[in-house]
């Protein structure tokens, strides 16, 4: 079973890991490739789960875990030049391994996983990190596999994205990815889903950074 400690102790792991890379010398010496916005979709939840916090994997206090290849998704939100983003709050929506989200006209959606929460939200620090314990995505009808990401900070609009799995077939043939042109942009969306090592149960790792486009001046 993945213990509170557990989740709380692989939190600590990918954020040390992150603050390492980021506070390098020289990490934003290059312009820093600003994350392109993409559809929120038709399948934001039009009704929210009574469980929201950032473990998709089990409800509440459920016993019964989710069906689908566990994956820590983290990174941080940062602004154009890089300075981490406090108080912003992360949500991510996906369909379960059956390929239903949460929503009333998803796809599939009788034979959804009632053990997936399905939606997740994080405020982040003063690091601007954000983590999720959620599924691996998996592909339906039209779409690649893909995780819906959404940045919500008070007095400014919603900036909505998407995150993609690097070496996925399907990729080249989705038209929401391919309908980015400048291939830089594209390929920010694009992500290793990386084992985890030593995990007995194959979990996944996926590191995905938002570079809003605006400046603490802006």
């Amino acid at each position: 079973m993945f213990t509170l400690h557990r989740r709380r102790q692989f939190l600590g792991e990918v954020m040390a890991l992150g603050a390492a890379a980021y506070f390098a010398p020289g990490v934003f010496a290059q312009e820093l490739t600003r994350t392109p916005a993409q559809t929120e979709g038709p399948f934001y939840p039009d009704r929210l789960p009574l469980d929201t916090d950032n473990d998709l994997i089990v409800i509440n206090n459920a016993t019964t875990p989710a069906v689908g290849q566990i994956t820590h998704l983290s990174g941080r939100v940062l602004d154009a030049r890089g300075n981490p983003v406090r108080n912003a709050l992360v949500e991510i929506w996906q369909v379960d391994n059956a390929g239903a989200y949460l929503h009333s006209r998803s796809g599939n959606r009788d034979n959804r996983d009632a053990n997936f929460q399905g939606f997740g939200r994080f405020l982040t620090g003063t690091t601007g990190e954000y983590y999720f314990r959620t599924i691996k995505p998996v592909p339906y009808p039209g779409r690649t596999p893909h995780i819906h990401v959404a940045v919500k900070i008070r007095g400014r609009a919603s900036f909505t994205t998407q995150c993609y799995i690097r070496g996925e077939m399907r990729n080249d043939r989705d038209g929401v990815l391919q309908a980015i042109r400048d291939r830089a942009a594209r390929e920010s969306l694009i992500v290793d889903f990386a084992a985890v090592p030593n995990s007995r149960i194959n979990e996944l790792a996926a590191r995905f950074d938002v570079i809003l486009g605006f400046t603490p001046e802006a």
